[in-house]
């Protein structure tokens, strides 16, 4: 199957997804390339996928430069380390989707000099300790705090991964679980809910994602 098919093929899983979900929102696809290469990135791109996703700094930099002639939105969607914030801020990615802690977001903030950066608050809401994020019932409270003590930030919403499991009623509640906290945060100006995967963002969508992040199913 060639890059065409592949994308197609996602695009119209995604198409009957929102079909088939309640929430009726507007999905927008991060396309996950942080195992590829940037010939690979930029035949996805000429497909139309503008948006795509690292999770290591140094690969994020490397892509940056290398494709800087394609006006590719990029986000950020691994864990961030604290010696590795003032190097993202220099790189700008339209949206850090790993903001895990209050912490974290008070030391981002500390270091952001000239802009507001865009960023998500992550949310282990599947409860597992390989999973980073805030608990679902501190998310509210993190998510106003950072509100009121990190003004160079624009928290624009929430983002989790479904749980480790081959049982779907789990992953469900996980997304649901995630989906609940993003509706009680949008009336304090959140608008994404990041969630699903490659194995799972059918289900994602129907429990009410609108960003998904997708690598494998695109890719190989």
């Amino acid at each position: 199957m060639d890059y065409h098919e592949r994308v197609h093929k996602v695009l119209r899983r995604i198409k009957n997804a929102e079909q088939n979900s309640p929430f009726h929102e507007n999905i927008k696809l991060i396309a996950v390339s942080k195992m590829v290469t940037s010939t690979q990135i930029a035949e996805l791109y000429k497909l139309g996928c503008t948006a795509f996703g690292e999770n290591k700094i140094q690969s994020l930099d490397e892509k940056c430069k290398e494709l800087y002639t394609l006006s590719i939105e990029w986000h950020f969607i691994g864990r961030l380390q604290t010696n590795k914030i003032n190097r993202l801020i220099e790189l700008n990615p339209a949206l850090i989707h790993s903001c895990d802690s209050l912490e974290l977001a008070l030391e981002i903030n500390k270091r952001v000099k000239e802009r507001r950066l865009d960023v998500l608050l992550q949310i282990n809401s599947a409860r597992e300790d390989t999973k980073a994020g805030v608990l679902p019932e501190s998310a509210l409270k993190t998510y106003e705090e950072i509100l009121k003590n990190c003004p160079k930030l624009n928290l624009k919403g929430v983002m989790s991964i479904g749980a480790h499991t081959e049982d779907i009623s789990v992953i469900q509640k996980s997304f649901e679980t995630t989906r609940e906290i993003y509706e009680r945060v949008m009336s304090l100006g959140a608008k994404y809910c990041s969630m699903g995967m490659s194995g799972d963002f059918e289900l994602a969508i129907k429990c009410g994602a609108n960003i998904i992040r997708l690598g494998s199913v695109l890719f190989k």
